[in-house]
């Protein structure tokens, strides 16, 4: 099936809306016929975000909504089911930076990372999935990993964890709402992007003290390769198209992306050591 005839006419609900692959898929979403939840902490964004898709003949409704509180992320499950209707796509998909040494990131920056790219896909979970999982209509779960979440890169330990471990809390969850029975209408797919035109460099964490200059230089570095980056829309027209087709793993860049997990592969099954940039066969931070 199709992109448009998977999802079309459904509500999709997409945490981090405001900007990015999730402004991206928001925006695809709205042309394939759904009607999209915007939620985010930015108000003004989604507000704009919303004006936007409802001149263009969508259907929209902005939700500001910070995914580190998990009775937030509940409140907005329940009024969504309540107001709009049952959700056919859940997008996990709001995320935030950190660059500098770990042992230089600040404590606050560091649960800021793991409060945002982790807890809130948890959060995201548990209020929607038993409410999907209540009908036999079907759903998707996407949860949002990266490109980091099978690469390893310094200077950017924080958010590189968080992407490996949404991308290991997916694929175990893929196997329980499996083992549950619900494999027959949700499906439970990774969302893996490479470089994707956002703000997320410009927006995330640095450090207070120790070594600010090599954090900089590394947000420099990431900075250098937005020029180069997919755009966001782009992007999620090849993600709604590998989810209709039921893939596990979303890939924004196919070739891109899964040269780094055959990459992750092999140095796993080789059991080598991390490299630095200079030494490693595959680099990650290049497009």
């Amino acid at each position: 099936m199709s992109a448009r005839e998977t999802f079309g006419g459904g509500v999709a609900v997409i945490t981090g809306a405001g900007a990015g692959i999730g402004a991206g898929l928001a925006r695809q979403a709205s042309r394939l016929g759904m009607t999209v939840v915007l939620a985010d902490v930015d108000a003004a964004a989604v507000a704009a975000l919303r004006e936007e898709l409802t001149a263009a003949g969508g259907s929209a409704v902005e939700a500001v909504c910070d995914v580190r509180d998990a009775n937030a992320v509940e409140e907005l499950a329940e009024t969504v089911y309540r107001d709009i209707g049952d959700v056919r796509l859940l997008v996990n998909n709001a995320g935030v930076e950190q660059f500098g040494y770990l042992w230089d990131t600040p404590v606050a920056n560091w649960q800021r990372v793991v409060d945002i790219n982790i807890s809130g896909v948890f959060y995201g979970v548990r209020a929607f999935l038993p409410r999907m999982m209540a009908t036999d209509a079907p759903a998707w779960v996407w949860n949002l990993s990266s490109i980091g979440g099978v690469a390893v890169v310094p200077l950017q330990a924080p958010y590189i964890m968080s992407k490996h471990a949404v991308l290991a809390l997916t694929e175990c969850l893929h196997l329980e709402v499996k083992s549950a029975g619900h494999d027959h209408h949700v499906h439970v797919q990774a969302v893996l992007p490479g470089a994707v035109v956002s703000n997320i460099f410009e927006s995330a964490g640095g450090v207070n003290s120790g070594d600010a200059g090599a954090a900089e230089a590394q947000r420099t570095a990431m900075l250098d390769i937005k020029a180069e980056a997919m755009d966001p829309i782009a992007a999620a027209e090849v993600v709604f198209e590998q989810a209709a087709e039921g893939r596990f793993y979303l890939l924004t860049q196919p070739d891109y992306v899964g040269s780094a997990m055959a990459e992750r592969a092999r140095v796993l099954t080789s059991q080598e050591p991390p490299r630095l940039r200079t030494e490693r066969r595959f680099d990650p931070a290049q497009n």
